[in-house]
């Protein structure tokens, strides 16, 4: 497949997917908005951290799953320079699976937010080769967004660090 037609479809532009690139957020906010419910109504007030990690620790639950499910995509999301490819996939699944037992466990909230800033940055480059690339997660292909999906994703990664700063290191 040439460069022009991996992406585009014959001289028309991919459509970008939002509700696909939204997965994760609509977990964070669906959780955090019923986690804030029943602290409410066990408390009679909103525990806004203690519910923003809540949602955290559900979002890196969804989001590790496809780690496991959807590695050969993830490794199409890996640039080129990174060697053991699946490894990598995996052990990232299982940082993310530790991460949210470890927004969960009081003595380990601050370790795990710093943690999980830095493994947001570093993940970065990844999203942006698979936008570069037009990789498509779910079918482990080159027939995905492209370039549109860092519309969504970095303004999406800067809430996401913001989301953990305030849930886990403003305490």
């Amino acid at each position: 497949m040439d460069a022009t037609a991996h992406q585009l479809d014959y001289g028309r532009p991919k459509p970008t997917c939002y509700l696909c690139l939204m997965k994760p957020l609509i977990v964070l906010l669906s959780v955090f908005g019923l986690s804030s419910l029943v602290c409410y109504c066990l408390n009679h007030e909103v525990a806004l951290q203690l519910s923003a990690r809540i949602a955290m620790a559900a979002m890196l639950l969804f989001t590790s799953v496809a780690h496991f499910v959807f590695w050969k995509g993830m490794m199409l999301m890996l640039p080129k320079f990174i060697p053991f490819k699946k490894q990598v996939v995996y052990v990232t699944g299982v940082m993310e699976l530790l991460a949210a037992a470890g927004l969960l466990i009081p003595q380990t909230v601050q370790v795990t937010g710093i943690a999980l800033v830095v493994f947001f940055v570093a993940i970065l480059p990844s999203n942006i080769n698979a936008a570069m690339q037009h990789v498509n997660l779910e079918k482990a292909d080159y027939t995905g967004s492209g370039l549109s999906y860092l519309w969504f994703r970095i303004p999406l990664q800067l809430f996401l660090i913001a989301w953990v700063l305030y849930s886990t290191l403003l305490l």
